[in-house]
């Protein structure tokens, strides 16, 4: 198999490759300012992981700003900068929220020219007729990042329900400047095989929220934000920005927790196809697989829960060059999976730092190539991964 980016994109279904078994004073990135640092081995290398910031509220995503210092938000609501030691009062200027459930602030992302526009993306949980959905928002950072202006919401999903969870919510920039992001079935399955229904889905909008000419339902035959359905709930997704591949991993229900290359138009299963069970026991659908019907790269049964995804690519862990990390909360780890840089096939699985750090909710590459991760507790952290000894040649 091989992977191609996501433009042009042609289809090819992924091998299948199973599992192997503030209170504010706070301490802050980089590693010179970190309290506390562990040695962890691991297959390939030994790495170092230091507690950047903690006494956040159940982080959801962090990110790295050109300034060296960091975003996170905060699923009850708030955004935080990381800076030199501290973590800030919450950045004024946000959209309304709607904090419930698994619903709140969720991801963010910044836009390919932020670093002149300061224009950044957020989704977040909102209410509307019917209840709560999903959401997506562009802004202006401050040059001070205290504040957001020029708020605008570019894109609300078009049916809200009752429910608080599975609203998805990550977001990849592309190169072209457009947008991908995920939702979930929001709790009500077969959502995510109506095409109409923004609901278990991957969208892609423009970054003023139009709709790209390409998109394959943008002629008819399904909502025109929609770029792929059938999924669950994706709470992970990235580009990798040498490949222009687009990964996305959901969350399955008993098992069946599923790595994905959305593909324009193409329709990924669930629930009429998945390698799980559901939560009582029962068969999911019609089986693994069927035609008309996606496979995923990578599947876990039992389920991993998986949050946020990154594809890395940095100078620090060459070991790790264009591998998959995935954040894990169930089992409370760091998953990379091995990728053949040729065919882009899954070749092993390795899990790390379990159950040693919480909930793991985030993963995202710093520019010096270290790893930062969120977990998700009432006190959460952030982490950072950097190489315990230097690289070699």
């Amino acid at each position: 198999m091989s992977h191609t980016p996501i433009h042009p994109a042609p289809v090819r279904s992924g091998r299948l490759i199973p599992a192997a078994g503030l209170a504010m004073a706070l301490v802050a990135a980089p590693a010179e300012w970190a309290v506390a640092a562990d040695t962890v081995p691991t297959q390939e290398v030994s790495i170092t992981v230091e507690t950047v910031a903690s006494g956040l509220n159940h982080p959801w995503a962090v990110l790295s700003l050109p300034d060296g210092a960091l975003l996170v938000t905060e699923r009850s609501g708030a955004l935080r900068v990381v800076r030199d030691g501290e973590v800030s009062a919450p950045v004024s200027g946000l959209p309304e929220v709607a904090a419930r459930g698994q619903g709140g602030l969720l991801d963010i992302a910044l836009a390919r020219d932020f670093a002149t526009s300061r224009t950044l993306f957020m989704s977040y949980s909102t209410r509307g007729d019917g209840g709560m959905g999903t959401a997506i928002a562009r802004a202006r950072l401050s040059e001070d990042a205290s504040a957001l202006t020029d708020v605008a919401e570019i894109f609300s999903m078009n049916r809200f329900t009752g429910t608080a969870r599975h609203f998805g919510s990550r977001i990849a920039v592309a190169e072209d400047g457009t947008l991908f992001f995920t939702i979930g079935d929001r709790g009500e399955g077969d959502r995510a095989q109506d095409p109409d229904d923004h609901a278990g889905s991957v969208l892609r909008i423009a970054a003023d929220g139009s709709i790209p000419a390409d998109n394959p339902f943008a002629g008819g035959g399904g909502a025109a934000e929609i770029w792929s359905t059938g999924h669950r709930n994706p709470q992970g997704m990235d580009i990798d920005p040498e490949t222009g591949v687009l990964y996305a991993v959901e969350h399955g229900a008993r098992g069946g927790d599923e790595v994905n290359l959305p593909q324009p138009g193409r329709n990924y299963g669930w629930p009429k196809i998945s390698y799980g069970r559901h939560y009582s026991g029962a068969e999911i659908g019609i089986g693994t697989a069927a035609e008309g019907f996606e496979q995923p790269i990578h599947y876990w049964d039992p389920s991993i829960a998986p949050g946020g995804m990154a594809v890395y690519r940095g100078k620090m862990f060459p070991e790790w060059e264009g591998d998959l990390l995935v954040a894990a909360l169930k089992f409370q780890l760091l998953v990379r999976l091995d990728l053949d840089g040729e065919t882009g096939e899954v070749l092993s699985e390795e899990r790390m730092l379990k159950g040693d750090y919480g909930r793991i909710r985030d993963v995202h590459v710093a520019p010096d190539g270290a790893v930062l991760l969120a977990t998700d507790e009432d006190n959460g952290r952030i982490l950072r991964l950097s190489r315990t000894e230097p690289v070699t040649d």
